[in-house]
């Protein structure tokens, strides 16, 4: 079982450079002291005390997958034969480049996943060749995402 993360108290001066890093991760630290007020190194401390209290982690790019040809982004629901096949089916999926997340999930289905496919018939072969063929699979739901309306980090 996973442990339970602690919750910490962040003052305004955390919530400036949480905003301001959230917007773009590639703002200079320096840029963020000017505008909060404080030093460079002081900012460096407080991202510091960030990470390890593991509020944050890390930055990424983002990487618009339409530029690459995957035009079709779909979340699948996979009902399992039994919950003692989770782990393997997990393992299997990982091994699916295509493959974005992986939940498990109350309510009907024992895994939902998000994935990316070039078009609809690259999503069937990987529906009817990768993904329903994984043993422990019993079957899927697909639903095919249209366009994404929000894409946004918790408020702070």
């Amino acid at each position: 079982m996973k442990q339970k993360l602690k919750t910490i108290v962040i003052d305004g001066i955390d919530k400036k450079i949480l905003r301001a890093l959230t917007a773009d991760a590639r703002t200079p630290i320096l840029e963020i002291a000017r505008n909060v007020g404080i030093s460079g190194a002081a900012i460096h401390q407080r991202l510091r005390k960030l990470e390890k209290s593991k509020l944050i982690s890390g930055s990424k790019f983002i990487i618009n997958h339409k530029v690459l040809g995957y035009t079709t982004l779909a979340f699948v629901g996979i009902y399992l034969d039994k919950a003692a096949n989770t782990d393997d089916v997990v393992r299997a999926l990982k091994r699916i480049p295509e493959v974005l997340e992986c939940h498990y999930t109350t309510g009907n289905y024992s895994l939902f996943i998000k994935l990316l496919s070039l078009d609809n018939a690259h999503l069937m072969r990987l529906l009817h060749e990768k993904i329903q063929t994984i043993t422990g699979v019993q079957r899927t739901e697909s639903l095919i995402s249209l366009d994404q309306q929000i894409d946004r980090q918790v408020h702070i």
